[in-house]
Formats: C-alpha cells, structure tokens, sequence
C-alpha cells in the first residue's frame, strides 16, 4: 500500500508540474525563500555551495538557491515533471544537474556541502530511506534544510481540508481546477478578512498567501488537494525524522506558526 501511494503521488506531481510550469512573481522570489528558511537564512547553508535539493519540481527552489548565491545545484526529480524541470533551468548551463530519480536512489558518489527539500518530504509515505541517502550524500559537517507540513497550529485547517482531501485526491483534474477556481474566490475573501482581524493562521495568510497573484494563489490551493499522500508532523516527529537518519544539532522554526522549517547537520567538521 505505502508503494502504491508513493506512486501515485509521484504520478500525481508529475501531472500537477507539467500543467502549472511557470514560478514567476512572489511564487518564486528571494524573499519567500528567505520566508521558508526563516532564522536559517543568514547560517551561510547556499552562497558558493554545492547544494542538493531534493524534489525539485519545475526548477522553483532551484532558481532560488541559484539566485541566492548556490554555486551548483543537483535537482533531483522523480516525476514526468523532470522534462519541465530541465527547460526551466536550462539556461543556467552546467550549474545544474538534474536527475530524474527518487530521493533514495541518489546518483553513486555524489557529494555535496548543503541539501534542501521545501514542502517534499511530507508526501514521502516512507521519508527515512530519504533522509539516509541526504546524509550520506552529505559532507562531513554539511546542513540539511527542510520544511514541512505541521500539525501544530494547523487545527481548524486539518479539520476543514483532510476530509475535502478524501474526495479531491481521487477527482480528475477538470473537476479539481474547477473546484480550486471556487475555493480561490473564498481565499479572496478571507485574505481581506486577515488583513483587519486576527483570524486564524493570519500570519501565513498575510504574508504568504496575500503576496501571490490570483494564478499562484490557486496553484497553492491545487498544491494542497492533488497529492494522495500528505502528513503533516509535530515538533517531535519532525525531529525524530531528522535524529533517526544520524543528524545532529538539530534546529526547529515554527514557521507562522503552521509549519517546521528544521535544520539538522551531518557530524564531523565541516570541509572547505
């Protein structure tokens, strides 16, 4: 069963990624990955670093690790979307390596200073091989980033989207797009509403959501209702994710108060 939800949500990014293609706007600035990174930012994890990200998607976190100063970036992509991918990037020439491979099936030898995986873990149904193959890719020292899905906080979401969820994941994309379309003009509405009272999750809607253009904001929505799988972690559980795979010095941000930016570090000394 955890195979066949791996890939099935494989199979649905891979559908979601080579329909939404662009990360244009805020949807894909510096200053929402500086958002994501949260106190992490400033830690020297990316400027002249050979950097792993693992789920890249359409090159997003890619071109946001390049323009924050990543000397190289290895994507790894195990989706259809992988064609996307290297469009998208192509322009920057050798400073990317794109694999079209799962996240434990690393390429043989690789080694790299940093890795990053932004919203990807939560939909491995079986993160741990992920993890292991991160840290062992990893030099002596290096940092591993991730962010993820919290259930701390995130109540009233859980409570509203998870049984919507039930039905959305199994919907054909014509249905989904329509009811995203709907649940667009209703995130409208509550974005105003955050913007004068103290709603919940007012940070992240103020912040984050508010930002986007009307295009991005339902791509969020679709985001958050295409994959079948989807976990979301307590402040524990992202740690123990983090401890089992060998990480030390283990860092958590409660980004906005809805999700886990953690920061975890391979031992040893860190190489030049």
């Amino acid at each position: 069963m955890t195979k066949d939800a791996s890939r099935q949500t494989i199979s649905d990014f891979g559908d979601q990624w080579t329909r939404y293609v662009d990360n244009d706007g805020h949807y894909g600035s510096a200053a929402l990955f500086e958002d994501i990174l949260g106190p992490f930012a400033g830690r020297g994890l990316i400027a002249d670093k050979v950097v792993l990200d693992i789920g890249s998607g359409t090159g997003r976190i890619v071109a946001m690790l390049l323009a924050s100063g990543a000397r190289e970036v290895v994507a790894v992509e195990p989706s259809a979307a992988c064609d996307v991918l290297r469009s998208n990037v192509a322009a920057h020439g050798n400073r990317v390596r794109c694999f079209n491979v799962t996240g434990d099936a690393l390429p043989e030898g690789l080694v790299v200073d940093s890795a990053v995986s932004i919203g990807v873990l939560h939909h491995i149904p079986e993160p741990d091989p992920v993890m292991r193959a991160v840290h062992h890719a990893l030099k002596p020292g290096g940092a591993f980033v991730a962010w993820l899905y919290g259930r701390e906080g995130n109540g009233l979401y859980l409570a509203l989207v998870q049984p919507l969820r039930a039905v959305t994941t199994r919907l054909p994309h014509r249905l989904l797009d329509g009811l995203c379309h709907t649940l667009n003009g209703v995130l409208a509405l509550y974005v105003a509403l955050a913007r004068r009272m103290p709603v919940p999750m007012r940070s992240y809607v103020t912040e984050v959501i508010a930002p986007l253009d009307r295009r991005k904001r339902h791509l969020v929505i679709y985001d958050q209702l295409n994959p079948r799988h989807a976990d979301y972690y307590t402040r524990a559980e992202a740690r123990a994710l983090f401890e089992r795979a060998g990480f030390v010095d283990v860092e958590l941000h409660h980004r906005h108060g809805y999700s886990w930016t953690v920061l975890g570090r391979k031992p040893g000394a860190v190489q030049p």
